[in-house]
């Protein structure tokens, strides 16, 4: 039996933030480097709440390989499922300051990245039907063969609690919108939880409403679905009902990585079986914490920081 608490499944990479805010990349002169990717920053920000973590991904046969593997067993993420892809380099991404609440990024992972070359035979299979918190993304099912082998997991998996599909929709790794929502709506009928912004619900089931997207996502067979409403706060809906969460006002100084403390912040409450709006409430100040800081990885909260803003 698994001693994991949590796996994740997806990207991993190395994120170079700037040091100028509020100017284009062609403008910045030095960077700060980071560990990143979706999959990777949700299990860092749920080993910083205290959780049993691994990532399961791949890197490139280079150097950022052993960093990802070193900055991992920093943060108390286990690297035991991170592989090597032959041929391939460790995915860097860029990002601009400009806006700090959305800023764009500039991915270098071609011809492909090496966590989309995850196969049935990397698998660690014992944790994926084990373990008490399944991880997957939109993005690891943008491409083969990740694509069949996130697919095999979840079917092994058998919907078991809890089994989250962050919905992690972005349009630069797919061929069209049609071919995202095709693929992850297959996902739906194969998960517990799903988690997304109003750009990846409509993405997911057609429609940017929040309520129409929650309604639409339990009629799935989704027992726990959360929209993200920006501004205007997070939407969190069982069958039992619905609750709107206010947002946490920050400052905002990079909206990168907001996200995935969220998501840690997620795991960390349905592991510790609370009730939706607390979850919620616990992982908004997550992510308003770090969106007020620079990096992802390097700027998830830790409990007391985030039980700090609560009272």
């Amino acid at each position: 039996m698994t001693t994991l608490e949590l796996l994740t499944v997806g990207r991993v990479g190395v994120d170079l933030y700037p040091e100028q805010s509020g100017v284009s990349l062609a403008e910045v002169s030095t960077f700060a480097k980071s560990l990143g990717g979706t999959a990777t920053n949700v299990a860092v920000a749920a080993a910083r709440l205290g959780r049993r973590t691994a990532v399961f991904t791949k890197v490139g046969e280079d150097d950022f390989g052993p960093y990802v593997r070193s900055a991992l067993s920093g943060f108390g993420v286990s690297p035991e499922h991170v592989g090597t892809e032959p041929g391939l380099l460790t995915p860097v991404v860029f990002c601009a300051l400009n806006p700090p609440a959305d800023p764009p990024l500039l991915f270098y992972r071609r011809p492909t990245a090496p966590d989309l070359r995850l196969r049935p035979e990397d698998v660690p299979w014992d944790d994926v039907e084990n373990v008490p918190l399944f991880w997957v993304t939109g993005t690891g099912v943008c491409e083969e063969p990740a694509r069949a082998t996130q697919r095999e997991m979840l079917l092994r998996r058998g919907r078991r609690d809890h089994t989250v599909l962050d919905l992690d929709y972005r349009p630069m790794f797919w061929e069209s919108e049609e071919a995202a929502r095709a693929e992850i709506s297959w996902m739906l009928d194969h998960v517990t939880v799903a988690v997304g912004n109003r750009t990846e619900v409509e993405i997911a089931v057609g429609t940017d409403d929040p309520d129409e997207a929650a309604k639409r996502l339990l009629d799935r067979g989704v027992r726990l679905a959360i929209v993200k409403k920006g501004a205007e706060g997070v939407l969190v809906a069982t069958e039992q009902g619905s609750w709107t969460v206010p947002p946490h006002p920050v400052e905002v100084v990079c909206g990168l990585g907001a996200g995935d403390a969220f998501g840690g912040a997620l795991a960390h409450g349905l592991l510790a079986g609370w009730d939706p709006v607390r979850i919620a409430e616990y992982a908004n100040v997550a992510g308003a914490l770090v969106a007020s800081r620079l990096a992802c990885a390097d700027a998830m909260p830790t409990c007391e920081e985030i039980e700090a803003e609560l009272s």
